[in-house]
């Protein structure tokens, strides 16, 4: 039965059969909200019983880790679990991988491949050879703009990080997943070196991981300052360079030393991608990648805001063709005859050329300009130059138009007729025999065996001079001369003088059949120059270590003599003639003395131009690769317009100095006249036998004259002395050039009587042994 409080209010028992909680619907009645909720007793009725605290209710097991929080803890610890266990695995591969590798107590720098390093005369460098394309510098050495521009760009914590930069590594997988390709590249300096000195290009793990432990071990044998030096003096740059060095040579034509920071920028902007980068190629693309290297240096601090819009300005344009320049052809020459001088380049070495390369530059020029000038209309595309000096130095040296196009030296390899250029060793030879200039041989149709000379203009002169006849290129005179010496005569004295190829020892040898190189017949020439001296041609004067040690020095200093002063003198004399008033005209050089040989190859094949000053001696040489036929080109044409305009340039600023002897002819020896010019015509001589020393007129004196009397064949007879020196040092003057016709080998050696010889009126003088000749044991 319900019981009711005081108030009356109706007290509802509890169902639930547990006691009440705070938060049940009717826990309590309006008397238990009373006086702290205890009810007034009634009488003797016992006190309710205590309730027990209430409890909390209990969530289910299955909601106690649910949340996000929850979520995040078993993600954090599946993490930890997940990084041990990978830690684990790749301290596996590397001590796997790391076994694989030698042991680090052997691992050591390889040498860095030899560089050949030439220079001209003047210090100034031609070329770099070798695998490296260039010497190694010092961070001091070069421009100190190059090692923070490729910091700024390749990797800015450099000195702070220890060979593995985990934080760049980071940035670059961001940018890359962010950008959808490959922007960046998580590989430090030091990995990058790594990677090029010890291991493949391949991309594998094993590569990967040998990389970073041998990042870690140059980082703690090498300071920060060697690990970027071996760096930039090593990486590739593209086009065959290795290092700053080399690349800035390559693209500025520069030494890595003065490069600015324009061309600083474009260096570092070629190592993401040095082909397609390379300012050679597409300067566009060079340019805007050196834009980012100039911002990343001003956000490192590099440089300042004024200094990238200076830069801007100073970025090339463009890049040179590297491969060009007659500079290269000197280079090859050089790498040709190292290894017979020194060995094998083991070590940087600096080689000293003789080469002086103004001149060098004004010799590549004057072809450029006569080829571009006439070359065309005449059907002429190649040409090749050599200059060289008394002593044998080349000064100067073109082998071809151009060096890009061809590397092919035709001034030293290709080996062609020389033509009437021949003929001033048939004239020595024959002054040597005891003629004179003033002997006069008959200029008439001739017959040797089966080859019949012609003249260029298939025209005759009768009797003329030697001088005459060398000045008109007269061919029937000079087949006259060999026959007159002999062959053998003329090929020894052509070998005294320098020429090394074989030649043959045929009478057609008088019109330059046999083959020989430019670069010997001009060394031949430098004879006549330095007044009767072997001239042995050479470019190398020095070589050295990079520390200094001499490992070549030339001994060509001390020359033999090879011509008597007095063939010297009556040579140049003629030859002069051959200048002023003969084939040569078109070499004039104004206020020089100059003396020089015309000549061309059958069909206009080959044209050359070979002459000298006191000065130099050079050689020049025009035709076609192929062979083929240029339109009437002669030495005393292109050639010898290329050879004064050459010689000009070199010439520029130089007192004129006289040639040997004064380039004047000895006078007559039986009345002390000089040889005198003919009013009118300006031939010397009256085209009557001028008084000499006689040689044999009859047949059996050529026969004597060309088989018999000398016990030694290396014998090189002096011309007789002379009474004096004749006054006027002008020659004949022929209207062209003459051009060799070919011919058969004649076996005979013995001309048909109507050809006759010399007119003279003395007899020959007899040879006499020079101080040479004793010294040489002869």
């Amino acid at each position: 039965m319900a019981g009711r409080g005081r108030s009356g209010d109706r007290i509802e028992p509890s169902f639930s059969g547990r006691p009440a909680r705070d938060d049940d619907e009717f826990s309590l009645d309006a008397d238990d909200r009373i006086a702290g909720g205890r009810s007034p007793r009634r009488g003797n009725s016992k006190p309710p019983p205590q309730r027990p605290a209430p409890r909390r209710r209990r969530e289910p097991r299955e909601r106690e880790g649910g949340g996000l929080f929850g979520f995040m803890r078993r993600m954090i610890y599946w993490c930890v679990v997940l990084f041990i266990w990978a830690g684990i695995g790749v301290a596996g591969l590397v001590v796997y991988y790391g076994s694989r590798m030698p042991s680090a107590s052997t691992w050591a720098i390889p040498e860095r491949p030899p560089n050949v390093k030439i220079t001209a005369v003047d210090g100034s460098v031609i070329a770099n050879r070798g695998a490296t394309g260039g010497e190694a510098l010092s961070l001091e050495n070069m421009s100190p703009y190059i090692p923070e521009a490729v910091i700024a760009i390749e990797d800015r914590r450099f000195y702070s990080h220890f060979g593995v930069d985990p934080l760049g590594l980071g940035r670059a997988i961001v940018t890359n997943l962010t950008a959808g390709y490959m922007v960046q590249g998580g590989s430090t300096l030091t990995q990058q070196l790594a990677k090029n000195l010890f291991l493949s290009p391949e991309r594998t793990l094993e590569r990967k991981v040998q990389e970073v432990l041998l990042s870690l071990w140059l980082e703690q044998k090498y300071t920060k300052d060697q690990i970027l030096a071996m760096y930039l003096n090593r990486v590739f740059f593209g086009s065959n360079a290795y290092g700053v060095e080399a690349a800035s040579r390559r693209y500025f034509n520069k030494s890595a030393r003065d490069v600015n920071l324009g061309e600083a920028a474009v260096l570092a902007g070629l190592l993401k991608a040095p082909s397609r980068l390379s300012p050679a190629r597409d300067a566009e693309a060079a340019n805007a990648r050196a834009q980012l290297v100039l911002a990343a240096m001003r956000e490192q601090g590099f440089i300042t805001d004024s200094e990238v819009k200076t830069a801007m300005s100073q970025t090339p344009a463009s890049a040179k063709s590297y491969w060009s320049g007659a500079g290269h052809y000197v280079a090859d020459m050089v790498m040709d005859a190292l290894p017979g001088l020194i060995g094998d380049v083991k070590e940087d070495v600096i080689v000293d050329t003789t080469i002086d390369k103004s001149l060098e530059k004004k010799a590549e020029q004057s072809l450029v300009d006569v080829l571009d000038k006439e070359g065309g209309k005449l059907d002429a595309s190649q040409a090749a130059l050599v200059s060289i000096d008394g002593t044998g130095a080349i000064r100067a040296l073109v082998g071809g138009r151009d060096y890009a196009t061809s590397q092919f030296n035709r001034a030293v390899k290709a080996k062609r007729q020389p033509g009437s250029s021949f003929k001033p060793f048939v004239y020595a030879a024959a002054l040597e025999k005891g003629l004179t200039p003033y002997s006069v041989f008959n200029d008439a149709p001739i017959r040797i065996g089966d080859w019949t000379p012609e003249n260029y203009e298939k025209k005759y002169n009768g009797e003329v001079t030697l001088a005459t006849a060398l000045a008109k290129s007269l061919n029937t005179v000079a087949a006259q001369l060999v026959m007159y010496d002999g062959p053998d005569q003329v090929i020894k004295l052509a070998h005294r003088l320098g020429i090394e190829s074989e030649l043959q020892p045929n009478a057609s040898i008088a019109l330059g059949t046999s083959e020989v190189s430019l670069m010997e017949l001009t060394a031949s020439y430098a004879a006549f120059m330095n007044g009767g001296y072997k001239a042995t041609p050479h470019v190398i004067r020095r070589v050295t270590t990079a520390e200094g040690k001499v490992l070549y020095e030339n001994t060509y200093d001390s020359p033999p003599r090879v011509l008597s002063e007095q063939i010297v003198a009556e040579m140049d004399a003629m030859m002069m003639g051959v200048i002023d008033n003969g084939t040569g005209k078109s070499a004039k050089i104004p206020g020089w003395q100059a003396a020089g040989k015309t000549g061309t190859t059958q069909n206009s094949r080959d044209a050359l131009f070979v002459g000298f000053t006191s000065n130099l001696t050079t050689g020049v040489w025009f035709g076609n690769d192929d062979g083929k036929p240029m339109k009437k080109v002669t030495g005393g044409g292109l050639p010898a317009k290329a050879w004064k305009e050459f010689m000009i340039a070199a010439h520029k600023g130089l007192s004129p100095a006289p040639l040997f002897g004064n380039g004047q002819l000895i006078a007559d020896p039986n009345n002390g006249q000089p040889m005198a010019e003919t009013p009118g015509d300006g031939q010397l001589g009256s085209g009557q036998p001028m008084t000499a020393e006689a040689p044999p007129s009859t047949i059996g004196g050529i026969i004597s004259g060309v088989f018999g009397g000398d016990d030694n064949e290396n014998r090189y007879p002096q011309a007789p002395a002379r009474q004096q020196a004749a006054t006027s040092g002008n020659g004949p003057v022929p209207p062209a050039d003459i051009a060799e016709g070919g011919g058969s080998n004649y076996e005979g050696m013995v001309p048909p009587g109507d050809v006759g010889g010399p007119q003279t009126t003395s007899s020959v003088q007899p040879r006499r042994t020079t101080l040479l000749d004793l010294i040489m044991g002869q």
